[in-house]
């Protein structure tokens, strides 16, 4: 895979910090419309609850009125000409469409607030009502049914009338059905709100929105199978008029009537969708922003390691100038000196360009001990690659230490070529290394292993070669070196503490 250029890095860098953050607010935000979408179920569930009250209180005032009435005199006494008046009284609190009838058990009308004739009124219907007021002996409240005098859709509410004791009478009112489509309009919340009346046959007799077009509809499929499982309940639901909703219900314990509410989910949603939008945006803004600045920052650096690269290429270029003339001074001055001086000064000279030239490459960051190793004993590995066996760990140089190591092991391979193992065809040489961390700092030991060389004989008088290496490795290093001649072959050792490579 080719390598990923600093702009886009450090764009991927500023996605990557800044995505996460994004998503980690959205899902506050979904979190957030969980519990406000929990909150507002539990709100209409408090409303139809509330609801159902002011139902039941508006039911409990009619059966009172009802009752009051089936105690008067007039009634218990046959006298419907005078109970006339006080019915008519009873009725116009309620407005116009309402109905007092009084019927006896087979439902024969004996008296209706409609008119005077009772002779030319029909029976009664929904007889029912009736058996279960002369049954019960308390108050009935029926279903929507149809009317046997106006013909028209109606709820009653009945009450038994006594004498002595019996049931005599039944005595119904048919309210005017405007006066629960009032209350539906009064109790409803808002426009975004639906409200729903319904009898214990899962009929609407009163509703908003649209009662005209609901009106003596059955409710909505998921509503009705629901209502009859349990007396009240939360759910989502859809309308008569086809729109989702978060919706409850509850039953009236006094009439059985049921009251349904729900509010439109799209006000539950949208302010999920705002607000994820909003949060989306500024992520967005903020994102684009980090990249932005990215895009700025990696071309500024850009343009530092542009400057950077050409100031290492200026330093090299100078550097090797520098080396170049230190060889043709050393020509100059070796003239008349031996070819075998001449040759080691120009090999050390050698060593330290390549030194400089692996470093180069890494542009002075440092090196890895086996390439400043390898580098150092390429020339003499090319005719007999496999004589030197290399091992020990990756460990980073800095370039103060990559260019001394890389002379000292340039000075034993030299020595190593001229005298000992590297001198014949049957030497070998093993060159081990590790990191010895029992110090504040870690430390390397290398070791330099010949065998099958010529016989080994301490030399009378130290050489040059073997000076370089001790100093070097003390003073440049701040280690130590020792040079062992044994009889099977040079052992040298060179000690020194590791620097950070930078």
């Amino acid at each position: 895979m080719s390598k990923l250029t600093l702009p886009v890095r450090l764009a991927l860098l500023v996605t990557g910090t800044m995505l996460p953050l994004i998503v980690f607010a959205v899902g506050i935000v979904f979190y957030n419309y969980k519990q406000d979408r929990s909150d507002a179920t539990r709100r209409v569930l408090e409303n139809v609850r509330s609801m159902r009250l002011v139902l039941d209180s508006e039911v409990q005032r009619m059966t009172g009125g009802l009752q009051v009435l089936a105690l008067t005199n007039s009634l218990r006494n046959d006298d419907f000409q005078n109970f006339r008046r006080i019915a008519l009284g009873f009725v116009d609190q309620y407005g116009k469409g309402g109905l007092v009838l009084i019927s006896d058990r087979k439902g024969r009308l004996l008296f209706s607030s409609a008119t005077e004739d009772t002779a030319s009124l029909p029976p009664r219907g929904h007889l029912e009502i009736i058996e279960k007021v002369f049954a019960t002996r308390s108050p009935q409240y029926s279903d929507l049914f149809t009317g046997a005098i106006n013909g028209r859709q109606v709820l009653t509410v009945e009450v038994p009338v006594f004498r002595d004791g019996e049931v005599i009478y039944d005595l119904c009112f048919s309210p005017p059905i405007s006066i629960f489509q009032e209350l539906v309009e009064k109790q409803r919340p808002d426009r975004l709100w639906t409200v729903t009346l319904l009898d214990t046959k899962g009929i609407v007799f009163a509703r908003a929105p649209n009662p005209s077009e609901t009106f003596g509809k059955r409710a909505s499929p998921s509503l009705y199978a629901e209502m009859f499982r349990r007396s009240e309940a939360s759910l989502p639901t859809v309308s008569l008029d086809g729109v989702a909703l978060a919706a409850a219900y509850t039953r009236s314990q006094l009439t059985g009537w049921t009251i349904a509410a729900g509010v439109d989910e799209s006000s539950l949603i949208a302010p999920l969708w705002r607000n994820i939008a909003i949060t989306s945006l500024i992520g967005g803004i903020l994102l684009l922003t980090g990249l932005t600045f990215a895009v700025r920052m990696a071309t500024t650096i850009a343009r530092g390691e542009m400057l950077h690269n050409l100031l290492i290429d200026e330093l090299n270029h100078r550097v090797k100038n520098t080396l170049a003339l230190m060889q043709a001074i050393a020509v100059q001055t070796f003239r008349s000196a031996s070819r075998d001086e001449r040759t080691k000064f120009e090999g050390r000279l050698g060593a330290l360009a390549e030194a400089h030239n692996l470093l180069s490459q890494e542009k002075w960051a440092g090196s890895e001990l086996r390439e400043v190793i390898a580098r150092a004993l390429q020339p003499f590995l090319m005719n007999s690659p496999d004589r030197i066996r290399m091992a020990g760990p990756a460990v980073p140089l800095s370039p103060r230490l990559a260019v001394v190591l890389s002379m000292i092991v340039h000075e034993i391979a030299t020595n190593a070529a001229k005298y000992g193992a590297l001198s014949n065809e049957t030497g070998r040489v093993t060159l081990d290394w590790e990191i010895i961390a029992d110090a504040p700092k870690p430390r390397l030991r290398l070791i330099w292993t010949e065998i099958g060389g010529p016989p080994v004989t301490a030399p009378v008088q130290r050489g040059f070669g073997s000076r370089l290496i001790e100093r070097s490795a003390r003073d440049q290093l701040g280690g130590e070196a020792t040079v062992d001649f044994l009889p099977r072959g040079v052992v040298c050792t060179v000690v020194c503490t590791l620097d950070e490579a930078r």
